[in-house]
């Protein structure tokens, strides 16, 4: 039995094995891209819709499982406090980074002719309005429409509910851990097929921009990922070391099968049930986990902070604009603050962009220079946004271990 196991390839080793193979079959379908997008993509389609079917029942219930074996309503709050500081905190730190790599980077930047460029903005949605859709009106809509934040809010609603009433919901408390434990099961299944929905995912993205990274765009995706990187090795690694009392290479060993899956999926949300099971892994106490990343994969989106800092930049080169400092500080507090609310999915970067844009009085039409592209930028965002989760899991559960102790 030993031997068998020492001959089976992880699933962390698979991916990676699927993601090399996509690059390389991504490069070589470049003349014939569309057959990569019209026979390929569907069946990374069919992956993540799967992983989408599960990841509303999982949050859901996963929250309502930590909430309910805290058994106080205190604690949850003394793990909501932690969570939500630690979030805003990282995101500011990410932006800054993003700003200050993208003025770094500001000479080797392309300039790009303006003068034909359209870009259909989406109206952003007034604050007050943005507060009240985060409570649902609707049992099933929050669910239906996947609106992470409403799920999040009805599974802190019965949780507590369920907290309250003590013995009298003895049963019901146990009926949710038997349910998560079944959709942990369903995820297990579906991650199974996690290799070939990565394949199948990532070759047609390579196949479609493969000549376009080399092109014009290079050095902006070179300096976000050259950001993305320092702000997960320096800034997490700092935090892993000194609130969570781990080793940063262990870490990022355990969260590698997170990083590849985000990677070729650009989805937080999807990313989460994997997520999950590694922080699990590295020591992080479940009740903690299955609280702080549901909500991480809502409101934590360091990477798309820094994707907007350089995008503003290089967008302001390009109009022959030089930021201010009080217009960097204004970009800072813009991004930190849109972050809560975007949701995880591939995209939204998108959005946030044009609100950091719009508070500094850049042109929005300057979002078609990356729009292009963006799919590249997404991938690597989706990376720092889901490690940013993890690492929260991990230092925020030693915290309240060492407060227990």
């Amino acid at each position: 039995m030993e031997d068998n196991k020492k001959i089976k390839l992880s699933l962390a080793s698979q991916i990676f094995i699927a993601l090399v193979l996509a690059i390389i079959v991504g490069l070589l379908m470049q003349n014939c891209a569309d057959i990569a997008a019209d026979f390929i993509k569907p069946f990374g389609t069919i992956f993540l819709n799967l992983v989408k079917f599960i990841v509303v029942p999982i949050v859901l219930l996963s929250i309502m499982s930590g909430i309910v074996s805290m058994k106080d309503i205190r604690k949850v709050g003394s793990i909501g406090i932690k969570t939500v500081i630690y979030y805003l905190f990282t995101t500011a730190f990410a932006i800054t980074i993003g700003l200050t790599g993208g003025t770094l980077f500001k000479g080797f930047f392309p300039v790009i002719s303006t003068s034909d460029l359209t870009y259909e903005a989406s109206e952003a949605t007034p604050f007050m309005n943005v507060i009240v859709d985060i409570f649902p009106s609707n049992f099933i809509a929050p669910m239906s429409s996947a609106s992470m934040l409403q799920v999040i809010v009805m599974a802190l609603l019965f949780g507590f509910s369920i907290i309250l009433v003590g013995d009298k919901a003895k049963n019901v408390a146990s009926g949710v851990e038997d349910l998560n434990a079944v959709c942990m099961k369903c995820m297990e299944l579906i991650l199974r097929l996690s290799p070939i929905g990565v394949f199948c995912l990532l070759c047609p993205v390579v196949a479609a921009n493969g000549a376009a990274i080399i092109g014009s765009l290079a050095m902006v995706l070179l300096a976000a990922y050259i950001c993305y990187i320092l702000h997960m090795v320096i800034v997490y690694s700092f935090f892993i070391k000194t609130l969570g009392g781990m080793s940063p290479i262990k870490f990022f060993k355990e969260q590698f099968p997170a990083i590849i899956f985000a990677f070729s999926s650009a989805s937080s949300v999807g990313t989460l049930p994997i997520n999950l099971k590694g922080v699990e892994k590295m020591g992080a106490s479940k009740e903690v986990a299955s609280f702080v990343l549901p909500l991480g994969a809502t409101i934590n989106m360091d990477g798309t902070a820094i994707y907007q800092g350089v995008c503003a930049i290089f967008i302001a080169a390009c109009y022959g604009i030089s930021l201010t400092p009080s217009q960097m500080i204004t970009i800072v507090l813009t991004a930190t603050l849109a972050s809560i609310g975007t949701a995880g999915v591939p995209g939204a970067g998108m959005v946030m962009l044009a609100m950091v844009l719009t508070s500094v009085g850049l042109p929005v039409e300057g979002i078609a220079l990356v729009a292009g592209v963006d799919r590249i930028f997404d991938m690597g965002r989706t990376v720092v946004n889901i490690t940013g989760d993890a690492s929260c899991a991990v230092i925020v559960s030693k915290l309240e271990s060492k407060k227990n102790k």
